[in-house]
């Protein structure tokens, strides 16, 4: 149905990633590795801080949200890419479109408030460790997480409502393997005026404050611990904030560069591949880098599983 010029869209095309036919096999392998990968990596997580009281702290609450969100996070995209390389049908309706954007934008925002979660249950952990258990007690915990939850689902539902206002052309190509908040606005024929105003605006609330947050962290954490540890504690905390801040750097920097300072010279193959870092990538890192490399998740793995042998 067309009214003046524009048209009432009822699904969209994503056309997915460049890869030539005869390579298609051999990425949809790796794609397929790399999911599997993330999911079981991240329900290990989970499952084990559930069952091993040991884990029961606030650190490892926050962990176990950051592997639910990443877990996640990748499902909203990466089952929708396997299947359009397998099939010949790159389509998705209007609706499942708007519903992909907005659990995105969820456990991606979320992540981020996890990350900044997680970098001050640290700063209180080193630098106050006389105050962290009534500093970090486990209802001002749980609170910070169900604050995170609420704000961004309210903060998604918000651009999700904007855009659901907008008309959009006949043009319902997507030159990407998810449904793009930024791609979408391209299409719209409306005034996205405020869309992008809220993005700016919000967007800095939601990426750039939290990573300034994050450096100023461990920034601190690094100045208290070389004031007063050995050698031999300073090289183990500057590997841990070093594997840390890789993925807070990886994380942020593409979306900061995707969002909120995106640039005329960047086509969209290079957009789609920083986009792949921080949606497959990413979340599929953060259980070797946050947890399966500490000590107290092998630790509880090695006790879960003796207790499961010797019930058997």
């Amino acid at each position: 149905m067309v009214m003046n010029n524009q048209t009432v869209i009822s699904q969209f095309l994503l056309l997915g990633l460049h890869i030539p036919p005869d390579h298609q096999h051999g990425f949809y392998i790796l794609f397929l590795a790399m999911y599997l990968t993330t999911v079981l990596g991240n329900i290990i997580i989970i499952i084990l801080i559930i069952l091993d009281s040991h884990l029961h702290t606030p650190m490892y609450l926050f962990l176990s949200n950051l592997s639910f969100t990443d877990l996640c996070f990748s499902s909203v995209t990466v089952p929708k890419l396997l299947q359009n390389m397998q099939s010949q049908d790159i389509s998705i309706t209007y609706v499942g479109c708007l519903t992909q954007m907005f659990f995105l934008m969820v456990f991606g925002d979320m992540e981020s408030f996890l990350l900044v979660v997680m970098a001050y249950d640290r700063y209180v952990a080193i630098c106050f460790p006389l105050h962290y258990t009534s500093t970090m007690s486990p209802k001002f915990c749980v609170c910070l997480v169900l604050l995170s939850w609420v704000f961004t689902i309210l903060y998604s539902m918000l651009h999700t409502l904007l855009l659901a206002r907008l008309s959009f052309c006949e043009d319902n190509v997507i030159p990407h393997f998810f449904c793009d908040i930024s791609a979408l606005l391209k299409l719209a024929c409306s005034d996205i005026f405020i869309n992008e105003l809220m993005i700016f605006i919000l967007g800095g609330l939601v990426i750039a404050i939290p990573f300034l947050l994050i450096v100023v962290s461990y920034v601190q954490i690094v100045s208290s611990i070389l004031k007063v540890s050995s050698t031999q504690g300073i090289h183990k905390v500057f590997s841990t904030c070093g594997s840390h801040l890789s993925v807070v750097s990886l994380f942020y920097g593409t979306i900061i560069g995707l969002y909120l300072c995106p640039s005329a010279n960047n086509s969209t193959v290079k957009k789609i591949a920083m986009a792949m870092m921080y949606t497959v990538v990413t979340p599929m890192l953060n259980p070797f880098i946050y947890s399966l490399r500490n000590r107290d998740m092998k630790d509880a793995l090695t006790r879960v599983l003796y207790k499961k042998k010797i019930s058997l």
